[in-house]
């Protein structure tokens, strides 16, 4: 059993002489930065996108290996939508953390600079959370792109899906 298994996991005092907060960011590119500089170990860079969670009781954004936390700073989304597979009745989103969803695009969300949010991770612990498309990403999506009703909408399998049609996402 690993203490995050516990309930009281998130509720624990920090180390002695330590702190839960901590110098790690989440910039909107997706790219962490530790004390001002730019995180550059590809391991630790995949170690840290897996460990992305929210706190239970203040929903602030943390990163938990299940032995220990640390509250961290997140400028845009917590997640990336790095790319995409175009498949005949779906779209499958490969986000930062190296899983995988199916995009619905009636909860995706166009932010003020004109990138995509989509909702993901429903069914995780503290979820759901948004992923902001990458630059490659959305791109990979012209394929798909339709207009229904003067709304930008996407076809997949033959359906009309109407980009932010619910959660309030468009806009």
């Amino acid at each position: 059993m690993r203490p995050a298994d516990s309930s009281e996991f998130f509720r624990l005092p920090s180390p002695p002489g330590r702190s839960r907060e901590s110098t790690l960011r989440l910039d909107a590119e997706g790219r962490f930065w530790h004390d001002g500089a730019r995180v550059e170990n590809v391991a630790m860079i995949a170690a840290l996108h897996t460990w992305i969670g929210r706190h239970p009781d203040d929903g602030r954004y943390v990163l938990s290996n299940g032995y220990d936390w640390t509250y961290f700073a997140v400028d845009d989304a917590p997640y990336q939508v790095r790319s995409l597979r175009l498949e005949p009745d779906r779209v499958t989103l490969v986000l930062s953390d190296g899983t995988e969803e199916t995009w619905e695009p009636e909860s995706t969300r166009v932010g003020a600079d004109g990138a995509l949010y989509a909702t993901v991770k429903r069914q995780a612990r503290a979820g759901p959370f948004e992923a902001k498309f990458s630059r490659h990403a959305q791109a990979s999506l012209e394929p798909v792109l339709v207009e229904a009703s003067g709304r930008p909408a996407a076809k997949i399998g033959g359906n009309v899906h109407a980009i932010g049609a619910k959660e309030g996402g468009f806009g």
